[in-house]
């Protein structure tokens, strides 16, 4: 299976490393530094369960030179997913399949324009990586979960062939029927997660424990989840309490990516995340002021640090 991955940051290094150990074609997108650190030195994955280096890797910083692929792992930040999708349009088939693994709900949406329905596949990750050091990806924890599937809930024949290539390459992964409640239930757990970890500038321990923090943490869920079923999505009203529940089980240090881009003075994808909330339960009439706080009290923070 040949397969882009644009975006080779934490995430597309990560499963695209472990796809192209498992024996796929793989061309990984990349630039700066890290794109050198692949050319001449292949990518390392530092994993407390298990680690590898790949000595030689392709890896490009042009999309177009790469020619059609059967599959593009996506992986850019949001605010990248335009410019980013216009980029891969040349190597997009009438078979290929473009999967997103970004953060939120508006993902595909936001591809449909650009490579239009037959391309998208919907999928999930959840991980913990991050680009340690030029063509290094560190995996934080042993979470590790690929969910794909279909927008229209059918088992292709595409997403087949890409479920072997992931169990080949050691990926927990998996088909779905339903992927839309996937990527819906994800988000309700992501933008609880960033909210209140960004909004108190604290790790999951002390939010968690603390009753007034427990609760707007509950809070801000069940309103993403108010808004995924106003949209016809079937997320069980009590997922808030499941998720809460897990969260229990974290550990205490556990921040939201979005604390670190916040802490180091990055853009934030607060707008698809407590501000996609905001928007999407505007549109179907479903008041969301908890994440609406969450949005304003970060906004002027979303555009990151000058220098």
């Amino acid at each position: 299976m040949r397969i882009a991955v644009m975006g080779s940051g934490g995430l597309g290094g990560f499963f695209g490393g472990r796809l192209a150990r498992g024996g796929a074609d793989v061309v990984f997108v990349a630039r700066g530094a890290h794109l050198d650190a692949l050319r001449t030195s292949g990518l390392t994955i530092e994993s407390p369960e298990d680690p590898f280096t790949l000595p030689s890797v392709q890896a490009t910083d042009d999309p177009a030179s790469i020619g059609p692929v059967d599959l593009v792992l996506f992986t850019v930040k949001l605010w990248d997913t335009e410019a980013a999708g216009r980029a891969i349009a040349p190597i997009v088939g009438p078979g290929t399949a473009v999967v997103s693994l970004q953060n939120g709900v508006q993902k595909d949406d936001m591809l449909r324009p650009i490579v239009g329905d037959a391309a998208l596949m919907g999928a999930i990750a959840q991980i913990s990586t991050t680009i340690a050091r030029p063509g290094v990806i560190a995996q934080t924890g042993t979470m590790q979960r690929l969910v794909f599937g279909e927008l229209d809930g059918s088992r292709s024949e595409r997403a087949e062939r890409f479920l072997a290539a992931c169990l080949a390459g050691g990926i927990k992964a998996e088909v779905s029927t339903d992927i839309t409640r996937e990527i819906w239930q994800k988000f309700v757990f992501l933008v609880g997660l960033s909210a209140l970890t960004c909004a108190t500038r604290c790790p999951i321990g002390p939010v968690r424990e603390n009753p007034h923090t427990r609760a707007m943490l509950l809070g801000v869920m069940q309103e993403v989840v108010a808004v995924a079923r106003a949209r016809g999505v079937a997320v069980p009203e009590d997922f808030p309490a499941d998720r809460l529940a897990f969260i229990d089980t974290l550990p205490a240090g556990m921040v939201a990516s979005m604390f670190n881009d916040l802490a180091a003075g990055r853009r934030l994808e607060l707008p698809w995340l407590s501000g996609g909330v905001v928007d999407l339960g505007a549109a179907v009439g479903v008041p969301t002021p908890l994440n609406q706080a969450v949005r304003d009290v970060l906004i002027l923070h979303a555009d990151g640090r000058p220098g």
